[in-house]
């Protein structure tokens, strides 16, 4: 991470080029992509707002991954899952390097499994091993003496070569009958390119989310939504799951066999489509998420 003062730099793109990295670690600290994003929001404001009274920072990235980590701790705080608690022992060991093959293996690990890590164990393994942070960085993110992330890294390292050795026995997700209904039939109409179709199926106080990009309220307002997507030909909308909960997968039609490129969210209200979440603008969102393909 490059020592440069926040005062030299542009933050609207600093902020635009690490919001990918940034998320990378909020989701994995919190266990999901789709509550990452919420956790990095909440960051950015905060980061937004601190600016106004912040003393110069030297180290601009640093200084915005302290602001998630410590956001990230709040939100598992309100969720009462986890307490982020410092380890009391403070035992001197040598960080042991990784070889290139463990490396991306700790970096590919599901969010579910990074869960499974006591707070400061997941976070210095994320921290180090798969955003590439300095020993030093990690100390100063998590406020931590450097034996106590040494220790909390040594231990995370351990604690993840154990969980890769156990079977996955989870159970695949699957859609409710009415979710499978409705979804489908969005997909339908949607790939159709029937979107007078979709406009009777959303409610007239409809909510669309556009992440990264905008927020529109109103059916009036959500309809140009939908010209947007008429105008290009780079998606094709599939039923599925996403983290367990009910989503519409985006593929690009060019790509065969290609991973969704990203999702979207939608909740209903007395058969009504209430609310839209498009991450088509924060596509870095679906990295590491758990997608199933509807099959039934």
């Amino acid at each position: 991470m490059p020592p440069d003062s926040l005062a030299a730099i542009d933050v609207d793109a600093l902020l635009a080029a690490m919001r990918p990295k940034l998320h990378r670690y909020c989701a994995r600290m919190v266990g999901s992509v789709i509550d990452g994003e919420d956790v990095l929001q909440d960051a950015l404001i905060k980061a937004v707002e601190a600016l106004q009274s912040v003393a110069p920072v030297l180290n601009p990235e640093a200084w915005l991954f302290r602001i998630a980590h410590n956001t990230a701790l709040d939100f598992l705080r309100r969720r009462n899952r986890q307490q982020a608690l410092h380890s009391a022992e403070e035992v001197e060991m040598i960080a042991d390097q990784l070889d290139e093959v463990e490396s991306r293996q700790i970096a590919a690990t599901s969010l579910r499994t990074f869960m499974r890590l006591p707070v400061a164990q997941r976070s210095s393994v994320i921290l180090m091993d798969v955003l590439g942070c300095s020993l030093a960085e990690v100390c100063d993110i998590m406020d931590f003496s450097l034996p106590a992330v040494k220790a909390a890294l040594h231990r995370g390292r351990s604690q993840l070569r154990a969980f890769a050795e156990e079977p996955d026995d989870v159970p695949r997700p699957s859609l409710s009958e009415a979710n499978r209904v409705r979804l489908n039939a969005y997909v339908s109409h949607f790939n159709a390119r029937d979107f007078d179709a979709i406009r009777t199926m959303i409610a007239d106080d409809v909510r669309l989310e556009l992440v990264n990009r905008t927020r529109l309220n109103g059916k009036t307002e959500v309809s140009r939504y939908f010209g947007n997507y008429a105008k290009v030909s780079d998606w094709h909308l599939v039923a599925g799951l996403v983290e367990g909960r009910p989503a519409i997968l985006v593929f690009d039609p060019n790509e065969a066999n290609g991973p969704p490129k990203y999702f979207m969210l939608l909740d209903w209200s007395a058969d009504k489509l209430a609310t839209i979440r498009d991450f088509r603008h924060a596509a870095y969102v679906i990295d590491g998420a758990e997608c199933v393909v509807d099959e039934g």
